[in-house]
């Protein structure tokens, strides 16, 4: 049977749920504290639920998670790299150059030196060591809504995600060494080895094999699938936010401030990065449709790996998860606020 390519490569129109999902990221998060602060005991047996420091319930569900994600991308949508080479080109430098720089750069500068004062010092080279995690590996799931709310181009989406996560198969790992290492934070490589196997690797290989299964069957089927895993998708999403905010709800309840701290950095970063790919793209004449997507996906995190690592690594209750949670709760609503600045600047971009 043929395929329709144009019907593969099109990410299906959001539902009313996700064009709703800061109201639902925000109720999760009550409901996780709240049931953190009811039931401790319960939530601190599942946070020992673990192999080699890994948390299976984390693991279930960054699968749960993604992999209907990742069953969108057509690897061989490299092969269109050269139709957007410039916007895959400032795309890829902010991403892999600029990103995790300025956030180990911003990490150092507040909670390092301008912030250490305000927090506990136990915990700084644990929050710098989480802000890292964050910044590390570009969003390979939420980039498909956010290209969506600004029309951008989806070919050029697809590409850009296949190129990024196979990039992060080799990449992710020696960053985060790499910049834990120039923070003096020792780096437990098994459980991180372990972790990059487990979050992309397993992941990756899973849903191409089933992606190819479908598509023997016609796209139809591919979208089908595609249509029917979207709802467990984002239902592991919430959960895993009621998961991670029902450990981490008494720190933030007790420790305001923190969250606070730790959020300037991570807005600073996003918004520099996003700024900055949207105007380079701007400089080479790069079409809007692909300006947009570019942006957004050179600012956006791969929050639901960062946790995930942050938890494998530091475990549950240390600085560098709530400084990736912290990613969690500021992720939709500062993402959301590009998308606006994007669409709204499309004249201004457009003129000469």
């Amino acid at each position: 049977m043929k395929t329709n390519q144009a019907a593969v490569n099109s990410p299906p129109k959001m539902s009313r749920f996700e064009r709703h999902l800061t109201w639902w990221v925000f109720a999760c998060i009550v409901a996780g504290i709240t049931l953190g602060k009811a039931a401790p005991q319960l939530f601190e047996a599942i946070a020992e639920i673990k192999i080699a420091e890994v948390n299976l319930p984390v693991a279930v569900l960054i699968w749960l998670m993604i992999i209907p994600m990742l069953l969108k991308i057509d690897f061989s949508a490299m092969g269109e790299v050269f139709n957007h080479a410039k916007g895959i080109g400032v795309t890829l430098f902010i991403n892999w150059v600029i990103k995790p720089l300025s956030m180990a750069l911003l990490a150092w500068i507040f909670i390092r030196h301008l912030f250490a004062d305000l927090l506990p010092v136990a915990h700084i080279d644990s929050y710098i060591a989480g802000l890292i995690l964050l910044a590390a590996a570009p969003c390979t799931a939420m980039v498909f809504v956010w290209s969506n709310l600004c029309d951008g181009d989806p070919k050029f989406t697809l590409s850009q995600v296949a190129i990024n996560d196979t990039i992060m198969l080799f990449a992710f790992a020696p960053i985060v060494a790499l910049l834990l290492g120039l923070s003096s934070i020792v780096v437990p490589w098994n459980t991180l080895f372990i972790s990059v196997v487990l979050f992309i690797v397993v992941p990756v290989m899973m849903s191409q094999i089933l992606r190819n299964v479908l598509l023997q069957n016609g796209a139809q089927s591919l979208h089908r699938t595609l249509k029917t895993l979207q709802p467990l998708s984002l239902s592991a999403l919430l959960i895993t936010l009621v998961l991670l905010f029902a450990f981490q709800g008494q720190q933030i309840l007790n420790q305001p401030v923190v969250i606070l701290l730790l959020s300037v950095p991570i807005i600073i970063q996003v918004y520099l990065n996003s700024m900055l790919a949207y105007w380079l793209n701007k400089k080479f004449k790069v079409a809007h449709c692909v300006a947009g997507p570019s942006a957004l996906i050179g600012a956006s995190n791969f929050f639901e790996l960062a946790v995930a690592t942050a938890i494998a690594l530091f475990g549950f209750n240390s600085g560098a998860a709530l400084a990736t949670v912290v990613g969690v709760l500021i992720e939709v609503p500062v993402m959301l606020s590009i998308v606006a600045i994007v669409n709204r600047s499309k004249h201004w971009y457009e003129s000469i």
